[in-house]
């Protein structure tokens, strides 16, 4: 492996291919045994998890414990093994005699972590469920020449924060988009020219119609771009059709949807990661008067319920989900559902309906009438709610001077907050209709009253309440 090669893996960071371990110890082995069950990887012993190089003393006999582990596991499993300036690089492959176990136990890659599988999971990914996922076959129709896009592809390194200096080919074998030279179909959706040259059911389709039925079809559009490009023509193109007011902010003016963007964002990227591509339909968009419907093929898999999806992320396309993670799309956490039951609820509207069997999976918003309450008529009526608890709440909690000495922008601050502890410091703003310098200063007065904490970096942290 070259110093290159070794600079790009770390730069990375650690990922559903890709893991960090600063020493070596026995759960080395977990780590093999998800990634042959998953799709390979790699795992880089000397390295820290925040990416930081501290080089291990390497040895031979080092060497034949890592080789040795895998050929206990059952059945046995071969591993090669690299070294480049002190660190140890373990290259597993995605085992050809799939399921593997380490000790008795199953695990797999869920995004960046390894899990052990309980026995009724075991059951529903290795024996119900396809061995090779849909994303993870060589695209035989692909042609490098003439159908690589060079602009998607510079698009992903950059929304994947990934500089580096190795060819477009490398680079996919490093991502384990390449199956010797030919591109696995995650590869091929996303830095593809079209889609329906590779994938005939892996287009967008989107439809207006008139009333909340499908008598009437005002409009409709299908894209079929890579799958990148897809994504950004359904959501512009849903916003186009969906309202939009112009809502006064102190001197400054907001452009309001009528749904919350994010949370209609979200449903559409989950269409795209967690959809069928096996499956000869596509992802559908219905726009009624009352509502927005997002389908998408393929039901839920083995024995989950919908209600496991808020708790834990189950992706049908491990290799195209990882992808996503790192162009900072989607999130892994299985919290998704939640975001959008809150953002919902902060617009004043019923949580989405959501809707599937073992060939369907369908999401629907309900969209609000403008004639009877205004989308910033509801934003004020949830921050008095909001306002409302938190007086009470503090006023219980820490007495009720401290809950008088509290601002009413402070305490709408903590009410955002309390419904996503994830939100930023510009959509905090953004909601409250004041600066960013206002609310850091506000979050600073809050924080000196021992009421609120940061956990973790600005970016990927976290805003924690603190009820003493």
């Amino acid at each position: 492996m070259t110093k290159k090669e070794l600079q790009f893996l770390i730069q990375q960071g650690e990922g559903y291919n890709i893991e960090f371990k600063e020493g070596y110890n026995s759960s080395i082995a977990k780590e093999i045994c998800a990634m042959a069950n998953a799709t390979g990887g790699k795992i880089l012993i000397g390295v820290t998890d925040a990416g930081t190089v501290k080089p291990i003393k390497i040895t031979n006999k080092l060497k034949s414990e890592i080789i040795d582990l895998a050929r206990k596991f059952d059945p046995n499993l071969k591993v090669s093994i690299e070294e480049s300036e002190g660190i140890l690089v373990i290259d597993v492959p995605s085992g050809p005699d799939k399921p593997y176990s380490a000790s008795g136990k199953y695990y797999f890659r869920q995004g960046a972590n390894s899990q052990q599988l309980s026995r009724n999971e075991t059951r529903d990914f290795f024996i119900k469920q396809r061995l090779i996922h849909f994303d993870e076959i060589p695209n035989q129709k692909f042609n490098f020449k003439k159908d690589f896009n060079e602009e998607t592809y510079n698009n992903f390194l950059r929304m994947a924060n990934i500089k580096t200096e190795l060819s477009p080919k490398e680079v996919l074998r490093n991502l384990k988009l390449l199956d010797k030279e030919q591109i696995k179909n995650a590869g091929a959706l996303l830095f593809c020219k079209e889609t329906t040259r590779h994938f005939r059911s892996a287009t967008i389709t989107c439809a207006a119609f008139q009333g909340n039925n499908k008598v009437k079809i005002i409009d409709r559009k299908e894209f079929d771009a890579d799958l990148h490009t897809n994504f950004e023509n359904a959501y512009n193109y849903l916003k186009l059709i969906l309202k939009t007011e112009m809502i006064m902010t102190g001197k400054a003016r907001i452009n309001k949807l009528e749904l919350p963007e994010k949370a209609v964002r979200e449903a559409i990227l989950n269409a795209i990661a967690h959809r069928d591509y096996f499956s000869p339909a596509n992802i559908q968009i219905y726009i009624f008067s009352d509502r927005v419907e997002i389908v998408n093929p393929g039901g839920l898999m083995g024995n989950i319920k919908v209600e496991d999806l808020y708790k834990k992320s189950f992706p049908r396309n491990h290799l195209l989900f990882g992808l996503l993670q790192r162009m900072d799309l989607v999130e892994e956490i299985g919290s998704g559902l939640m975001r959008m039951d809150e953002m919902m609820k902060e617009y004043l509207l019923p949580h989405p309906t959501i809707e599937a069997n073992d060939h369907w999976f369908s999401i629907a918003f309900t969209r609000p009438d403008l004639q009877k309450m205004s989308i910033e008529q509801r934003m004020e009526e949830y921050q008095k709610r909001g306002a409302k608890k938190w007086g009470k709440k503090l006023g219980e909690k820490l007495g009720e001077k401290l809950g008088e000495k509290l601002g009413e922008n402070q305490i709408k601050i903590l009410t955002i907050i309390d419904s996503n502890p994830k939100i930023s410091i510009p959509e905090i703003a953004e909601k409250i209709g004041i600066s960013t310098t206002a609310i850091e200063n506000n979050l600073k007065k809050i924080k000196e009253k021992g009421l609120l904490k940061r956990i973790g970096p600005a970016k990927g942290g976290y805003w924690e309440i603190v009820e003493k």
